[in-house]
């Protein structure tokens, strides 16, 4: 991970309004028991994001983590990258690549336009970040995205606590490798648990749009033994496997990554999900997700 440094930030405060009805639902902010300018975001109590004004580097949830491993990998340390942000929440990983990647240009597409106006209120922005929140759906500004601009394409995309079916298809993945650069890569956060096979019809989706996928997640969620969150990561080119296993490996949240025929016996038969059979992630079970 980058090491963090010092970082312009808005002026130490206490948000007037911690919590407001937006379109996904009840959006309500908790604060950090132990840093005094942090928060966590809750949509109906599920917490969706963290955020640190501080610190903007200090990424708090296990997936975020995995996504900020990718963003160090993207590029030498510093140098600004071209980001496509499918969801958005608290922008808490733009608000990384801001601080990691200083002039990156970012856009992030964000359907519940309430809850942006929320957060850009409560959790203000540095003005100087080169970041434009798009309110829409993500599929569709996916597909009016330049082609073959981005550096790194991330998939945070739920509709409550499910991604949506048409977040989840080989269309979906086709329009994702085209907005890529030839070196870009897409990465993907998904919720399952059980049997995983909404996962395993993702790795052969994403098998379908491009030549490398790699799947990460804690091994006992990989087990099916806890519903949680998988990270899915895809390129045309080659994966910096030996990095992101070490980086993987040494987080404060470890995890297990699987690629090639250690993947393929994951994937155990799941053939690619078309736009015509999908289906939304599952739902998860009452608990999973408790602040």
């Amino acid at each position: 991970m980058a090491r963090k440094q010092q970082h312009p930030t808005p002026k130490k405060s206490v948000p007037q309004d911690t919590a407001e009805q937006v379109a996904s639902g009840r959006a309500e902010l908790v604060p950090d028991r132990d840093r005094p300018n942090a928060w966590t975001l809750l949509l109906d109590g599920t917490p969706q994001s963290h955020v640190d004004l501080d610190d903007p580097t200090r990424l708090s949830f296990e997936y975020q983590r995995r996504f900020g491993h990718l963003v160090d990998l993207a590029a030498p340390p510093r140098q600004p990258i071209t980001v496509l942000h499918l969801g958005g929440g608290a922008l808490t990983l733009a608000r990384y690549v801001a601080a990691t990647r200083p002039r990156s240009r970012q856009q992030v597409a964000e359907i519940d336009t309430a809850l942006t106006e929320f957060v850009r209120r409560t959790l203000p922005l540095d003005r100087g970040w080169q970041l434009r929140v798009r309110g829409g759906d993500a599929r569709e500004i996916l597909a009016r995205a330049p082609e073959a601009q981005a550096d790194l394409v991330v998939a945070d995309v739920f509709s409550g606590a499910r991604t949506p079916a048409h977040c989840a298809s080989v269309e979906f993945a086709g329009l994702a490798a085209r907005a890529l650069r030839p070196e870009g890569r897409y990465a993907v956060n998904v919720t399952d648990g059980g049997r995983l096979d909404f996962v395993r019809g993702q790795v052969a989706t994403l098998r379908a749009a491009f030549a490398e996928v790699a799947l990460i997640a804690d091994p006992v969620v990989l087990r099916g033994r806890r519903f949680g969150n998988l990270v899915l990561v895809a390129a045309q080119q080659p994966l910096p496997l030996e990095q992101l296993t070490r980086l993987i490996a040494t987080d404060q949240h470890p995890g297990r990554m699987e690629h090639g025929p250690g993947l393929t016996d994951f994937q155990a038969g799941a053939v690619p999900v078309a736009d015509a059979g999908a289906g939304p992630s599952p739902a998860p079970p009452p608990g999973a997700f408790t602040s």
